[in-house]
């Protein structure tokens, strides 16, 4: 089974890749493994292109993500969602937060803090900055002890202040940095569960602490393992991890079942991709999954 549900709440998830390039090994397993858990539960899986950070942004990468996601099978309900198409309504979070005394101006630059600890030492936070200068945005991180139940890496206490700091969520550049996009967009989508990489557990206090302060209801998360390469780095486009190929869909997907722990059978490895997904979605147990932050591909070639 995977994640148990009240009757009242349908179950909404949602993939949601960033438009920087095609999609690699890595962030295929999370689509599939997010698909599998939302179609087991007859819930929605919605597909979100994260594109506000519009330097790193490839031109064409969205409709690539499409049709890869379309040519292994793995289908949406409703429309695909934008965020670049929702700016008011980040702006309008920022105006909730504003008054709520939540948020200052930091116009400190990168060079400034190369030489500080990795928690934001809170320079600007008493300081009366002019805001015609440059600067990003921050959140007034509390001194509290944020808590949440994992679906698979159990319980998890960080210490808001202390382990995350004050942290951005408009850039001194104006993108609407990422934890607020994401806390805003899954409250828009109504999203309820959130299956992602190991990667994001340490955004989920910070997400779960702007879902506080704006008044939203938290998503239930599950963390699943990152796939990593021979050196043991995450397959990313950063690390210049292959795009998947569509002409290998089927033996790609016996092979992301495999490192998802699914035991699939062999005779499987060689069937239709419908066939694949149907008995993937009909035998998906989250209880299978290992609570470890990675897992290598290499074994499993």
């Amino acid at each position: 089974m995977g994640l148990i549900l009240p009757k009242s709440a349908p179950y909404i998830g949602r993939f949601a890749p960033s438009p920087t390039g095609p999609l690699h090994l890595g962030s295929l397993y999370t689509a599939l493994a997010s698909y599998l858990d939302a179609r087991q539960h007859n819930g929605l899986w919605l597909l979100r292109i994260d594109d506000l950070d519009t330097p790193r942004n490839m031109s064409g990468a969205s409709d690539d993500i499409l049709d890869c996601l379309q040519s292994f099978g793995l289908h949406w309900d409703g429309e695909v969602d934008y965020q670049s198409q929702h700016l008011d309504q980040y702006e309008q979070a920022l105006v909730e937060l504003q008054n709520r005394h939540a948020l200052y101006p930091c116009t400190c630059s990168r060079s400034s803090l190369a030489n500080s600890p990795l928690i934001y030492p809170g320079y600007c936070r008493a300081k009366a900055q002019s805001t015609d200068a440059p600067h990003a945005l921050r959140v007034k991180s509390a001194d509290i002890s944020i808590h949440f139940i994992d679906a698979l890496q159990g319980d998890i206490t960080q210490n808001l202040a202390s382990e995350h700091g004050d942290f951005i969520v408009k850039r001194k550049d104006g993108i609407i940095a990422y934890q607020l996009a994401c806390v805003v967009d899954d409250q828009r989508q109504k999203v309820n569960r959130v299956v992602r990489g190991y990667d994001l557990l340490d955004s989920t206090p910070k997400q779960q602490y702007l879902q506080h302060l704006l008044g939203y209801p938290s998503p239930l998360y599950m963390h699943i393992p990152l796939i990593v390469d021979s050196e043991g780095n995450k397959l990313s486009k950063q690390t210049r991890a292959e795009a998947v190929s569509p002409n290998q869909a089927g033996p790609t997907l016996f092979l992301l079942l495999t490192l998802l722990k699914q035991n699939p059978p062999p005779d499987l490895r060689l069937a239709a991709i419908d066939s694949i997904l149907e008995w993937a979605i009909e035998h998906w147990q989250t209880e299978r999954l290992t609570n470890t932050q990675a897992v290598s591909a290499l074994q499993h070639n």
